[in-house]
């Protein structure tokens, strides 16, 4: 049996202010937010150069989701290239080797698979699920697939789990019942989801993230998150980094393999089906 765990294709609904559904509904209380350190070496405030680009009718988890995101910093991965408690570009194997793979694919063209855990094949599943008691409960939030925005000319994207009204978005994150415990105790977003979050909010421009904490049989946490510009301002130092390390990367490469013959990628594994 194959499974498929990308995001479903809803039924589009038509857009909604972030309205309350439920009569008994309350505002999701913001994130608390621990000071974080000014970040040094800011860039102009031409930072932000486009406006978002929203590929409503790609599905995420298709190879044209994944063509999309080729090459480029996404919200998902952007917290692996900051130290978070200095907020300074990240220098260190782990940000090196992002910056390996996401140059290599800007190379071959060609987006290489990853492995899937239990817990992501799960969140997958559960995506749907929160965000249709979100809708139900809170407010009407639509599937999207992709999000992409220039800053200081560099690209980089975000995949949504969903966009409320003209200002709001929502994360889900699917969680054992451990982790759902902990975060209603410690009532705050996770801090290492933050990275993510504030990116979603600085790619789409959007005011404000509902962050969901999902686990099946208990109630869903929802925290409502604002952008914080010591976190966006590092993201913004964080990509260019990233690109200068990156360029750096393909030119010494191509450098490296004048004179040698080409070779052709053959995927071994494009017609095998998984039972």
């Amino acid at each position: 049996m194959v499974i498929k765990t990308g995001a479903r294709v809803a039924t589009p609904k038509p857009e909604t202010p972030p309205a309350v559904v439920s009569k008994t509904f309350t505002e999701p209380k913001p994130a608390k937010v621990e000071s974080q350190p000014e970040p040094v070496n800011t860039i102009p405030e031409r930072a932000l150069s486009s406006e978002p680009v929203i590929f409503e009718k790609i599905e995420q988890g298709t190879d044209e989701w994944f063509e999309q995101r080729r090459g480029i910093v996404t919200a998902s991965v952007v917290g692996l290239l900051i130290t978070t408690k200095t907020m300074k570009p990240a220098s260190n194997e782990t940000s090196r080797g992002l910056t390996r793979s996401l140059a290599a694919e800007r190379i071959t063209g060609f987006v290489e698979p990853s492995f899937t855990s239990r817990d992501m094949e799960r969140g997958n599943l559960d995506e749907p699920i929160a965000r249709e008691h979100y809708s139900e409960h809170y407010a009407e939030a639509r599937e999207v697939g992709f999000i992409t925005r220039e800053i200081d000319g560099y690209k980089i994207g975000y995949s949504p789990d969903g966009l409320v009204g003209a200002k709001g978005l929502i994360e889900v994150k699917s969680r054992a019942q451990k982790k759902q415990l902990e975060t209603f105790l410690e009532d705050c977003v996770p801090p290492e989801n933050m990275a993510q979050i504030q990116c979603g909010l600085l790619v789409s421009g959007r005011e404000w993230c509902d962050y969901l904490s999902w686990t099946g049989g208990m109630p869903m946490y929802v925290k409502r998150v604002y952008p914080i510009p010591a976190w966006q301002e590092a993201i913004k130092l964080a990509l260019r980094a990233f690109e200068e390390n990156a360029e750096e990367m393909i030119s010494e490469y191509y450098e490296r393999i004048t004179g040698l013959p080409a070779t052709e990628r053959i995927d071994h594994f494009a017609d095998m089906e998984v039972w």
